[in-house]
């Protein structure tokens, strides 16, 4: 499977060349069944286009388009230096890379966030980010869950977003989760 092929538009929307080749270097390392799974293990809390198979992939492109649009508008992106759009963009790639836990299990881990976290904080000898470009990433993607970060006891376990890059990665993936949404794929790319 050539894993670093299936975000080959996204890697086109990251500005600094050394980042995107960090970031392939990170997508390669995914597990298999990231790119094989649907992005709700029941169905319920996605829109049509993130089921089925390669629906996680599907679901993380619309997240990432999403993020893309919105930083080239003048209004919302002019708020973001260039190095922290790419650092959102990467953080969105990445964000559900461990959905299914670090070996696949049927149902979302609600760790996930923190999962994929470690695995690019273990992973940092393979890649030139700095240590406070790896904690940016990190806390975006520790957080992208917003208010759903407690498990099935109520517990809290994932931070909340806290500042405007965390907000920001949160409010994309939650845009691309919203059952209303109708985008429209082919060949697993977003058809412009």
């Amino acid at each position: 499977m050539d894993k670093i092929s299936f975000f080959e538009k996204e890697y086109t929307y990251i500005q600094n060349e050394k980042y995107r080749e960090d970031l392939k270097i990170l997508v390669s390392l995914l597990p298999d069944y990231f790119f094989l799974v649907p992005a709700s293990s029941t169905g319920k809390y996605h829109p049509e286009f993130s089921l089925g198979n390669g629906g996680l992939v599907r679901h993380t492109k619309a997240a990432v388009k999403i993020s893309y649009e919105l930083l080239n508008n003048d209004v919302i992106g002019s708020q973001f230096s260039s190095q922290q759009k790419d650092l959102m963009l990467i953080s969105l790639v990445l964000h559900d890379g461990l959905k299914s836990g670090l070996e696949k299990q049927k149902y979302t881990q609600v760790d996930h966030p923190l999962l994929v976290s470690n695995y690019i904080k273990d992973n940092k000898d393979k890649v030139t980010f700095t240590d406070e470009e790896i904690r940016f990433i990190c806390e975006c993607i520790e957080s992208h869950m917003g208010q759903w970060n407690k498990d099935f006891n109520d517990v809290e376990v994932l931070p909340l977003p806290k500042n405007k890059y965390q907000k920001f990665v949160h409010m994309c993936d939650f845009l691309a989760s919203r059952k209303f949404l109708n985008i429209k794929f082919e060949n697993n790319d977003i058809v412009e």
